[in-house]
């Protein structure tokens, strides 16, 4: 069983950012990982993010149901932002919008950094990555009790960037999951879709004959570019994923 507590992203310690300034970030739930071109105003990161939560909690005071609703939820039309953009994103997934909250707060982050002049973002919030970059990034996927896989990476190239990069388990952190999957990783240009989809599809995994099933769900989802599947020994994958270790 997953435990609620805090776990330390111990996969943090593996990251290699040569060249590039490092900020981290935490305010409650909220732990980001921030890596920029030039040395990133704290300040400004820290109000943005104070922002975000404070849209999301106030809507979640109005609406008791955002916080815990399972399935799609519909918001009120003049509800913040992020708030309609969470509760958009689960819906094409059949999802509650909270599924999407790690990936919501890292895309908005990342574009207000884009608008500051920034050439160079990666946003990392629990395993949800928000990428721009000017040069060619290995993004490394961690699966816990599949060492077959432990050096595996994606690679992603300027050209597809900004791009969500999410992952999603049944068998590692705390977030809930229906499935057993060991990592699924989405590839789209929204992050909180990313987040969404990677939470559906692994919900989805639970033996090796599901795999097939689960592949052609994410796959079917407008805006995903990419899927990477994992469970135990099995690997399957579709779209504009380059591999490299």
């Amino acid at each position: 069983m997953k435990t609620s507590k805090y776990q330390r992203r111990f996969y943090r310690d593996w990251v290699k950012d040569k060249g590039l300034h490092i900020t981290q970030i935490i305010a409650k739930e909220t732990d980001l990982r921030i890596a920029t071109n030039k040395a990133a105003d704290k300040g400004f990161i820290e109000e943005k993010i104070r922002s975000y939560r404070w849209d999301i909690e106030k809507y979640i005071n109005k609406d008791h149901r955002f916080l815990t609703a399972l399935k799609p939820l519909a918001v009120e039309l003049n509800a913040p932002s992020i708030v309609k953009a969470m509760a958009e994103k689960a819906k094409s997934v059949n999802l509650g919008p909270m599924s999407t909250v790690a990936g919501a707060i890292a895309e908005f982050l990342g574009r207000d950094l884009l608008k500051q002049g920034y050439k160079d973002v990666i946003i990392e919030n629990g395993g949800d990555i928000f990428l721009k970059t000017r040069r060619a990034r290995l993004i490394g996927i961690y699966s816990g009790r599949s060492k077959l896989w432990n050096s595996l990476c994606i690679k992603i190239k300027p050209k597809d960037t900004p791009l969500g990069i999410c992952t999603s388990s049944g068998t590692i952190g705390h977030s809930l999951s229906f499935g057993s999957a060991d990592s699924v990783v989405i590839l789209s240009k929204s992050v909180s879709l990313a987040d969404a989809v990677a939470t559906a599809t692994c919900n989805r995994i639970n033996f090796k004959q599901d795999l097939q099933k689960a592949l052609d769900f994410a796959r079917s989802i407008k805006g995903v570019s990419g899927v990477v599947i994992i469970l135990k020994n099995n690997l399957v994958s579709w779209g504009k994923v380059e591999f490299a270790h």
